[in-house]
């Protein structure tokens, strides 16, 4: 467990995991362990949404590439870089064609191994400045490899009716629990608050859309995207990649209390 402290601030990463956000005492992420989800945050790479309808095959330039539901990335252990007292960076790599073993395989998938026909780098970055935390993501991998990229965290609810508020639109948690397993979609934003006992605000870049997520009232996953793959049938999910043109790319969530 790494912990990373400034003020009456606190962040507990386990293995490259968000599993605590704390300020003032008050605890922003779901516990591992309570009714919901079994994780506190994870990344959806290289695709997003499911593709058991699509015989887990996801078109790319190279073919046909081997996925389960939110990619194989979730898949791969990460290697801690660099860690101080408010930074930690994390890093996952991957060879093109190497099979990763399905976690999900044999209760939930039909595929044992997951495979994507593409090099990539996978750096996860934490920054703990004052109330805020910044989560960073660096990709870097072959010239054109297609690629999606969410963020998948949760957030614990202290509240009966908390309210996810975008702009001037309130979304209620009945909202959220109503859509299921689809995901609730929140479509052109780069900010959402959070407003239970604390407001927490979840502000990115590079992502360009939400999508939110729980089935239970304890917990409301708030999860920015830059595809939402609910929009397209499973077998037309390619059509949400963009591509890597050579340099790093960057993506960041900043969350702030």
């Amino acid at each position: 467990m790494i912990t990373l402290q400034q003020g009456n601030t606190t962040v507990a990463i386990e293995a490259g995991e968000l599993v605590g956000f704390k300020n003032q005492g008050h605890e922003f992420i779901h516990q591992k362990g309570s009714p919901g989800w079994r994780s506190s945050d994870t990344e959806m790479f290289p695709i997003i949404g499911p593709v058991n309808e699509a015989g887990f095959r996801v078109e790319v330039p190279k073919g046909n590439a081997i996925q389960d539901q939110h990619g194989l990335l979730r898949e791969l252990d990460y290697v801690l870089e660099s860690n101080t007292e408010t930074t930690a960076s994390f890093v996952k790599k991957y060879k093109a064609g190497t099979p990763v073993k399905n976690s999900k395989f044999p209760e939930k998938s039909s595929e044992e191994w997951l495979v994507w026909p593409y090099d990539f780098r996978f750096e996860k970055t934490f920054q703990l400045s004052g109330n805020q935390l910044e989560i960073g993501f660096k990709i870097s991998g072959e010239e054109n490899m297609p690629f999606m990229l969410g963020y998948h965290p949760a957030f614990k609810l202290h509240t009966e009716k908390p309210l996810i508020i975008v702009g001037q639109n309130e979304i209620q948690l009945d909202d959220v629990l109503e859509v299921g397993s689809r995901a609730f979609q929140v479509q052109d934003t780069t900010s959402i608050l959070l407003r239970d006992k604390r407001d927490i605000i979840i502000a990115t870049e590079g992502f360009g859309h939400f999508m939110c997520w729980t089935e239970v009232r304890n917990m409301i996953c708030i999860e920015p995207i830059s595809f939402y793959p609910y929009s397209v049938s499973q077998d037309q999910l390619h059509q949400g990649f963009q591509q890597l043109k050579g340099e790093e790319v960057v993506f960041k969530v900043v969350l702030s209390v």
